[in-house]
Order: C-alpha cells, then structure tokens, then sequence
C-alpha cells in the first residue's frame, strides 16, 4: 500500500465515506472543483491583473495594453487550449474595457485587441501541439519502462544463501534504458550473475543486451560448466553480431559454499571486499578478448577460483563508474568509495557508493552505470533465512577439478 493512502488526514478510506454520506453528488462537485483547480491558469491570469493594475494606476492605455497578450502566451506553456482560450478572452474584454476607459481611438484600440486575439488563437494551436508531444512522450517513456522490467529483471534482496544489490543508471534518463546489462539467477549449479556493456548505444544496443541476457538466463541452468555458459554466449554473439560490436562481461557463480568463480571477458575487474573490510581488485589471470571477438584472437577466457567466505562481498560494475569524470578530469576512486562506505547491508552500500559517484560528476552521468554487489552472510546474523533454491538444485556439485581454489591471502591482517 502506498505512502498516499496510509498517510494523511484526506486518505482514501476517509473519502470514501464521506462521499458515501454526502451523497455521489457531492463527491462529483468535489471531484470536478479538483479538476477545475489543477486546470487553472493561475500564473496568467496573475499577469493579467497586473497589467490592468498598472494601466489602471498610469491611464496611459495604448502603453500597457499590449502587454495583455503576455497572458495568452504564457497559458500556452502552462495549460491546455482551453485555458489559454479562457486567458486569451479575458484579456480581450479587459482589454477593451480599459480601452474606452482611457479613451484609446478605435483604431488604435481595434488593432491591439486583434493582435490580443491572433495571440490567443496561436499560443491556443501551440498548447495543443505540446500537450499531443507530451502525449507521444509518455508514451515511449512507458515503452522503455517495459522493455528495461523485461530486460532487467528485479533483483531480489535475497537470492540463495546471500544478500544482493543493484543499482542501474543510464544516460539518456528521458529513455531510463541503456546498454549495460546485469542479471543474477539462482541455478542447480548455484547462483550465477553476470554484469556487461554493449558497445554502442540506442535500440542495437539494447537489442545485443537482451540477446546476451536471454542466452546467460538459458545457459546457467543448462551447463555445469561456468566456461560453457561463457562459450554458449560467445557463439551466440558470433551468430548475430557485426564486425565492429561487442560485449564485455565479467560472469561469475558460486558452485559451493566458500568458493566464487569468475571469467572475466575484456571487462573491468570486480571488487572482492573481505570481512574485515579490504577491498581488492580480482584481476584476470589469462586475459580474454571482450564477447563477440574471440574469432579475431583466438584466446580462450580462463576461470579464476577464489575463496569466499562468510561476510565476503563481490561487487561487479560497468566503466560508467569508474570512467566517471569531476570537473577536474579526475575518475571516480570506485575502491576507494566502496572501502569508505562498505556494509552489512548491500543496499545501503550501493546507495552510499551512488550519491558520491552523482556528487563526484556534479548531478550527471554521461555514460550507463551498473553496479551489483552481492554478499555472504554468516550464518549467525538474524532475518537472513536462506530461502528456498529450485528442486533441481538437489545437490551441489564441487568445484571443478582444473581449477584449484586460490588459497586465502593475508589481506586482512594490518
């Protein structure tokens, strides 16, 4: 239930009733009165009145007379035809009226009130053409909503056994869609995620996005493999993409407790935060070319094995983040701000991470920005019930046994 209807002495139940008591009468009266007070030109009319005022201070007539016609004009950027008609007749009759009152010739006096009228008659056609523009807006607005639900998926706090956060920005925020992509689903394999950015902008972006999602979605359940999903995503893009595009991705799973795999496919490495705290960067350590380019090289990503225990984070991003620029041409110190305002809470940390990096590019991003950042919490923290994970997910199959889980490094200790 909304904010609106829990809160308030006007709420909704108490409408309801006393409309109820009133009788449906009195509640149209009400309603239509609310319309009517949305609907009035309050600031033209208030200019309006303050040219009669004036003209009624100086009777100089033809001085302030022309100046009626602000009224009209400015309804047009305010109000539908309607209220710019209602504005533009009430400036002809005032404006006649204080016309014979001072005296004004009838020529002089017929001129203004026909410039007053052809005013009226374009700011009217005027209003009409940005109320059916504003119309077409709100109308791709919510096509882009929809695509970007369908695209990106809402993330849920809790997915498996950890705690997760996402936060997306895109440039264009008229179209509230761009090209990065993210996804994390949990699988029989356990849950996996991916982060990644199209080259390029606009529809063929957003259409290589859902392309790379749709396969990651289909081939996380299907491959035990984390490289198989990787090169079932590869040939797919191979398929369907032009020379010049790309993507680069970093995908990640968790096949067992206290172990964390990653491929990292041309993408900027993720923030592994420990428990205590240090934050550092997971480097690849066979580089691979982005996805969509593997023909042009022909190296082969490798899988990384880390160790991930309780209280470990991972934090995967988009070089909207770290690209991001201060009026000083700085980037924005993704590490740095992550150990700063790092957590319990993912959220809350995302969030924090989000209006530094806003404050940091003065309001503005001007490239897409993902971040996604997942946790593992203890098993002796409260409220954080694992949920249940799909039938299949039976058993969990160990790492695999080419790669060898890195042993736990000292960060910690300072």
């Amino acid at each position: 239930m909304s904010q609106a209807r829990d809160h308030g002495d006007d709420h909704w139940p108490m409408r309801l009733f006393r409309d109820r008591v009133a009788g449906p009468r009195a509640g149209a009266r009400r309603r239509a009165v609310a319309q009517l007070a949305a609907g009035t030109p309050i600031l033209p009319v208030l200019i309006v009145s303050v040219v009669v005022l004036a003209d009624l201070a100086d009777g100089a007539g033809m001085i302030w007379l022309p100046l009626l016609a602000a009224g009209p004009a400015l309804a047009a950027t305010t109000n539908g035809p309607r209220g710019v008609l209602c504005v533009g007749l009430l400036a002809v009759g005032l404006g006649a009226t204080l016309g014979v009152r001072d005296g004004v010739p009838g020529r002089e006096l017929g001129a203004v009130l026909s410039a007053l009228v052809a005013v009226t008659l374009a700011s009217g056609l005027a209003s009409a053409l940005r109320g059916r523009r504003e119309r077409v807006l709100a109308a791709v607005r919510s096509v882009a909503e929809t695509a970007q639900h369908a695209l990106l998926r809402p993330v849920p706090a809790i997915v498996g056994p950890f705690q997760v956060a996402v936060r997306y920005s895109a440039a264009a925020a008229e179209a509230r869609i761009g090209g990065d992509l993210y996804a994390l689903i949990p699988t029989p394999y356990g849950v996996r995620l991916i982060v990644g950015d199209v080259r390029g902008k606009g529809l063929p972006a957003v259409g290589t996005a859902a392309l790379v999602l749709g396969v990651f979605r289909e081939a996380a359940y299907d491959e035990p493999d984390l490289l198989a999903v990787v090169e079932r995503i590869e040939r797919s893009l191979a398929r369907n993409l032009g020379h010049d595009d790309f993507v680069t991705a970093v995908v990640a799973g968790f096949p067992e407790t206290g172990h964390l795999e990653v491929v990292n496919c041309g993408h900027t490495p993720p923030l592994l935060v420990h428990a205590c705290g240090t934050v550092t960067a997971v480097e690849s350590t066979r580089p691979a070319p982005p996805l969509g380019l593997r023909a042009l090289t022909g190296d082969i990503p490798g899988l990384r094995v880390l160790p991930f225990a309780d209280g470990d984070q991972l934090l995967l991003y988009t070089d909207g983040v770290t690209e991001a620029r201060d009026r000083g041409r700085a980037f924005y110190p993704l590490a740095e701000g992550l150990e700063r305002h790092v957590s319990d809470e993912p959220a809350r940390t995302l969030g924090a991470i989000h209006d530094e990096l806003l404050a940091h590019v003065g309001g503005r991003l001007h490239d897409d920005a993902a971040l996604l950042l997942i946790r593992k919490p203890a098993p002796s923290e409260s409220g954080l019930a694992e949920p249940a994970v799909p039938e299949a997910e039976a058993a969990e199959p160990a790492v695999p046994s080419a790669a060898v889980p890195e042993p736990v490094t000292s960060s910690c200790s300072r």
